[in-house]
């Protein structure tokens, strides 16, 4: 089960968020694989949030999100940046904790990029949509092949 929302947050946050996002000045951090699945692909992250902890001086920026949500107990936010590639590639398939959780994938630029359902379903990445699941089914990403790169945010919680 999952559920799309598009334009999810006011256009002025929006738009706030994406600019601060897409700047040279943003701290975007490699990392070697996408997943433990993936060992062929590359991305930049930037987690905002994980183990009880705020991890960034811009948590700031994912509140107009996280206050839309319902959220009882925040496990993670991260965001992936994917760089754009010659051709297509889906990531390998994952799960992003073993138990019962939500997902939610907040995509900050329309690209050809998307993310892959357990069940093969295909969200398009399309900015300021909201993608609501069950992140301990497994799902995938992609990058994409039309814009400079793929930029979405990653929320886990209960």
């Amino acid at each position: 089960m999952y559920e799309v929302i598009d334009n999810f947050i006011a256009k002025e946050n929006f738009e706030d968020l994406k600019n601060i996002l897409m700047t040279d000045d943003f701290p975007w951090f490699f990392s070697q694989n996408v997943n433990s699945e993936d060992t062929n692909n590359f991305y930049f992250t930037h987690t905002f949030f994980c183990n009880s902890n705020i991890n960034s001086t811009y948590f700031g920026i994912v509140r107009p999100i996280l206050n839309k949500l319902n959220i009882k107990n925040l496990i993670r936010v991260k965001g992936n940046l994917y760089p754009k590639t010659e051709q297509l590639e889906n990531h390998g398939q994952h799960i992003d904790y073993s138990f019962d959780h939500k997902g939610a994938i907040f995509y900050i630029n329309t690209n050809n990029g998307f993310t892959v359902l357990e069940d093969g379903t295909k969200i398009k990445s399309v900015e300021n949509r909201l993608l609501i699941f069950d992140a301990y089914k497994m799902h995938n990403s992609t990058n994409c092949t039309d814009q400079k790169v793929r930029i979405n945010i990653n929320f886990n919680y209960i």
